[in-house]
């Protein structure tokens, strides 16, 4: 490793690139060719993100769910306020979009208004038929009052599941074939047929469901990426240009990182990873976090043709000095993201793979792309080298060197101050397993969520089985009623909606038996039963939809509810409730019975993917600090370097709190990210900083300045640039990727401060236990080379 990054190395390295620029830029350009054949690989998640590993006890209870019952979301919902529906030729053609879709061979049942089977008793009183609501098209509003009436008062079976008992809206049930729900077939129903066929109609039609809303996110994010891209180039190149007003200089960074973002691009299709919501970021974050690779690079290409003005010379040097101590921080920016590979979540695996092994890419291809094209361009002009004159850096540097000089306790004071409030708020972050909080708060599909869960009670599926051991069990009496003694207690619950099961089908037999009469919906007696027997064995009665609701032997129930949106904290309770209620009705000597669902999953995904990153940051951590260590071979020196960076991540969690930012998926990849970020500046600095203690003869407060102002300009720059950089993450309409932006770009703002003004000080003023021959002894490679390290 000393052999690796010594600095003989890194002279054969600049040696190697620079006598072969045709051969390198032809492989570059091969490999770049070849990366891109792999875009046909490129798909988009059809399913949503299961944060949960696949032997995870929830994710194993949920697939045997699947599965017993199949897939559960299957199911699209369209729905019209029962006011628009005021007219006959309204309702023939809310019943026609109904036929309509119905004919689509991706629809395996549509249960509306314009097929609602109704179950009645035979004329001779034999057995039970099941006959069409509404037989033939409307002609008179007259006629569709009396439709109305009955379809209200007089089938409590479709409470809830056709109408809102709230406020009637009519609903329309779209069940998929299960076979297509994950796959690219049901996202090409969605959009090219379905959604065409709504906004034909003159009616404000709302519509929901797993498919549609997973349809539509998909796209959303597939929109953003070139946003993303667009946005990040732009505000990235135009900072660039603004630091160094050279449109030449600025035009090479922007190849470097287009370069790195087709090799993203490639390296996801040739690992055939699908694009998921956090995937989808990598592109735009190479950028950002390619071009402050290139600000070192051409800052000191720059620097070096301003000292002696000799290309080859000053090429060489940009390669040997640069080049260790750039591979060292793109190194620890990749650790911090590699640590997402020892979660157990797929997700996130596959984010911190393709993340990590892109940054180490864009470093090897600025390296090589920047150095190359200078070796082929006439000298910078004097123009292009005003920016290291800038008299407003001037007055940064200077600020910041009088503030450690003369202001070390007030930066002590505002430090402790800011890590106390920072405390209190880390106290008042609320954590959410919400399916739906990061979606587009401006999107009509996220609208049409909320104006279900209103009507209806609830969005986010809850599934209950329950095992009866015996077959045919489900039927018998005593279970029915059991049954019906859980759906109360969910009906009772705020926070659920009115739950289905095959109780609702054995009271509209009861109901039908007595000649359709709403009094009679209800569980029978014994005695009905015996009755009722006869005509439902003949009958072989399923109105379609019940099916799904009992197994092929009678022996296992389904309940199906659906659970509003909220905080994970209220779900928890909700759950803990549900179970106890479930474990009393159904003991576990008599019944096995299991609750899952996508709610819930989704839920205990949430706490996992918290716990594991929690363990993933503090491996990030813990790796830095190793390297920090091997680096500069002292212990004291780790507690000097992390201190900087864990404060402003202790900064944010506060913010998260004050102002009501929530722990979730989305959000605790911030720190883990920053923290990877904000340690390149620390190793900047001190790096630069043993070097002028040695060049000094160990005179502390003048390497301390010496390393403030060299380092501190190309600190300010990159910080800046990812702080802009990241900030374009705000602009998407994921509420999750807006606080990523903003929390990130936040964080990194509050490291640059601390490490150009919290690190210094601590230097000055704990001088004698950090500032030593034998604190800082000899590093186990160097990271910044002198002038004489390589050769001339």
């Amino acid at each position: 490793m000393h052999k690796l990054l010594s600095f003989g190395f890194w002279n054969y390295v600049a040696r190697l690139i620079l006598r072969n620029r045709i051969l390198i830029l032809v492989v570059l350009g091969i490999a770049t060719i070849a990366l891109s054949t792999q875009w046909k690989n490129l798909r988009f998640t059809h399913t949503e993100a299961n944060l949960l590993p696949d032997d995870h006890p929830v994710n194993v209870e949920y697939n045997r769910f699947l599965a017993q019952f199949g897939e559960e979301g299957n199911l699209i919902i369209l729905g019209v306020e029962n006011s628009q529906l005021n007219s006959f030729d309204k309702f023939n053609a809310w019943n026609q979009l109904a036929d309509s879709i119905a004919t689509f061979p991706e629809v395996d049942l549509v249960l509306s208004t314009a097929n609602l089977p109704e179950l009645v008793k035979s004329e001779d009183g034999s057995t039970f038929e099941i006959q069409p609501f509404v037989d033939r098209r409307i002609t008179s509003n007259k006629e569709l009052d009396t439709i109305k009436k009955k379809l209200y008062s007089e089938l409590p079976f479709y409470k809830n599941l056709i109408y809102s008992e709230k406020d009637s809206v009519i609903r329309t049930a779209i069940y998929l074939k299960k076979e297509i729900v994950n796959t690219q077939a049901r996202k090409d129903f969605v959009l090219d047929n379905l959604q065409p066929l709504i906004d034909a109609q003159n009616l404000d039609i709302k519509v929901s469901g797993m498919p549609y809303i997973r349809t539509l996110n998909a796209k959303n994010i597939v929109d953003e990426i070139g946003i993303f891209l667009l946005a990040a180039l732009l505000i990235t190149s135009g900072i660039f240009f603004f630091f160094f007003r050279s449109w030449r200089a600025t035009f090479i960074s922007i190849i470097t990182v287009v370069i790195g973002v087709m090799w993203a691009f490639g390296i996801l299709g040739l690992l055939q990873y699908e694009i998921t919501v956090l995937t989808a970021l990598i592109p735009p974050l190479i950028i950002v976090i390619g071009i402050p690779n290139c600000i070192f690079l051409i800052n000191k290409y720059q620097q070096e043709i301003k000292k002696h003005g000799n290309q080859a010379k000053s090429l060489q040097r940009v390669i040997t000095k640069i080049g260790n101590a750039t591979l060292m921080t793109n190194i620890t920016t990749a650790s911090g993201f590699a640590t997402f590979i020892f979660t157990e979540s797929t997700l996130l695996k596959e984010f911190g793979v393709v993340a990590s092994i892109c940054i180490i890419s864009i470093f090897l291809i600025s390296l090589m792309v920047i150095p190359i094209i200078y070796s082929y361009l006439p000298l910078p002009k004097e123009r292009h080298l005003e920016h290291l004159r800038k008299r407003w850096i001037g007055a940064f540097v200077d600020w910041m060197e009088n503030m450690v000089r003369n202001h070390r306790i007030a930066i002590y004071i505002s430090s402790v101050a800011v890590l106390i409030a920072s405390f209190i708020g880390m106290y008042q972050i609320r954590i959410s397993g919400s399916l739906i909080e990061d979606m587009p708060k401006g999107a009509q599909f996220y609208k049409d969520i909320k104006f279900f869960e209103e009507s209806f009670d609830g969005i986010m599926p809850v599934e209950i089985l329950v095992d009866t051991r015996s077959k045919e069990g489900v039927t018998k009496s005593k279970n029915l009623k059991k049954l019906e003694r859980l759906e109360e207690h969910i009906i009772e619950t705020p926070e659920l909606s009115r739950p289905l099961s095959v109780v609702s089908l054995v009271k509209y037999s009861k109901q039908a038996f007595y000649g359709g009469d709403p009094e009679f919906y209800d569980l029978p007696t014994s005695n009905e039963r015996m009755f009722m027997a006869p005509l439902m064995q003949s009958s072989g009665t399923d109105i379609g939809l019940m099916s799904s609701y009992v197994d092929s032997t009678g022996q296992i129930a389904r309940v199906t509810t659906f659970m509003k949106d909220m905080g994970t904290d209220r779900m928890e309770r909700v759950e803990e409730n549900l179970i106890a209620q479930v474990n009393t009705i159904f003991p576990a000597e008599s019944y096995d019975t299991l609750i899952t669902g996508k709610a819930l999953v989704f839920q205990k995904g949430t706490n996992y993917l918290i716990n594991n990153l929690i363990i993933s940051l503090s491996l990030a951590i813990i790796l830095i600090a190793v390297f920090m260590a091997f680096m500069f071979r002292s212990y004291k020196m780790i507690l000097v370097s992390l201190i900087p960076n864990l404060l402003p991540l202790l900064i944010t969690a506060g913010l998260m709190g004050f102002i009501g930012v929530p722990i979730k998926p989305s959000t605790i990849l911030v720190f883990s990210i920053a923290f990877g970020i904000s340690v390149d500046d620390t190793i900047h600095f001190l790096a630069k900083y043993r070097q002028e203690l040695i060049a000094n003869d160990w005179k502390i407060k003048k390497s301390v300045y010496g390393a403030l102002r060299e380092t501190g300009v190309s600190m300010f720059y990159t910080s800046i640039v990812l702080f802009f950089g990241f900030s374009t993450f705000t602009i998407s309409s994921f509420g999750g990727t807006v606080a990523l932006g903003a929390l990130v770009s936040a964080t990194l703002l509050f490291a640059m401060l601390a490490n150009l003004l919290l690190l210094p000080s601590m230097l000055l003023s704990f001088e004698r236990q950090f500032s030593n021959k034998e604190t800082i002894k000899k590093p186990a490679f160097p990271i910044i080379a002198k002038d004489g390290d390589e050769e001339e």
